[in-house]
């Protein structure tokens, strides 16, 4: 592992992690929640790539600015990932101009689980 993955991943920026994941989600739901925002971002990637991608990075974010086991941290992410997910689509389901959808819900905790597996992969190889 570089060093440069090894002081990013360091405890010393843990909290740091933690609080981007929380960061990044707001984000998505405001951004999210914009008229014409998810049209304009939906140019560059489709739906299911900016899902999976933007849930797996929360994901890696929770698991490694959180504390405790590995794979306590990867199940309490892939949970809190699950209710983000969820509660993103529950908002979009309340805007005229755009809807929430199971299968994007879907999308969200599969890239948790994937994130989460790899981590839990990773991570224990270089632990």
């Amino acid at each position: 592992m570089t060093a440069l993955f090894r002081s990013l991943l360091s405890p010393e920026y843990r909290t740091l992690r933690y609080r981007a994941g929380w960061a990044a989600f707001a984000g998505i739901v405001i951004i999210g929640s914009i008229p014409g925002a998810r049209a304009d971002i939906g140019q560059v990637a489709s739906g299911y790539v900016l899902h999976a991608t933007a849930y797996a990075g929360i994901t890696f974010l929770l698991l490694t600015g959180s504390t405790g086991t590995l794979p306590a941290r990867a199940v309490k992410a892939v949970a809190t990932v699950a209710a983000m997910g969820a509660f993103d689509e529950g908002v979009q389901s309340f805007l005229p101009y755009r809807h929430g959808t199971v299968a994007d819900w879907m999308i969200d905790v599969t890239a948790a689980l994937a994130c989460a597996a790899a981590c839990c992969v990773l991570l224990r190889r270089t632990a």
